[in-house]
């Protein structure tokens, strides 16, 4: 997958975005493209407005003592996977910057894939300028 520049994971202790009071992430302001701001289980999102001349930045947070399973796919191309740890009580959270022209400009989805039914995940895709 040379898709992928940085994939991280850490835990939410001070090291991920700040969260929203009550919530996993914040809303991702002017350069989001996708906010899902909290749901249980498995899903996912399909979205367009992607442009193919910024970095894309996908980032999932959970909690709930599992996993998230998450990949992301543009134009039929699978652009972006990686695993969540999703400890009980605080946030998981994981992200991938992806270089400009990964995503391909246009519509995209992200399917997320949760290890228990009463995993809580968030999520959010930005293009920074």
């Amino acid at each position: 997958m040379a898709a992928l520049l940085t994939v991280g994971v850490m835990a939410a202790a001070g090291a991920g975005p700040a969260a929203a009071a009550g919530g996993l992430l914040p809303h991702p302001g002017p350069d989001g493209l996708v906010w899902v701001e909290e749901t249980v289980g498995d899903g996912g999102v399909a979205s367009g407005g992607a442009w193919d001349g910024l970095p894309t930045v996908l980032t999932v947070a959970c909690e709930g003592d599992g996993t998230v399973h998450v990949t992301m796919d543009s134009q039929g191309y699978q652009v972006a996977e990686f695993t969540v740890d999703c400890p009980a009580g605080t946030a998981g959270v994981g992200s991938v910057t992806m270089d400009p022209g990964v995503v391909r400009p246009g519509s995209f989805s992200i399917g997320v894939d949760a290890s228990d039914d009463t995993i809580r995940w968030a999520l959010t895709v930005t293009q920074p300028e």
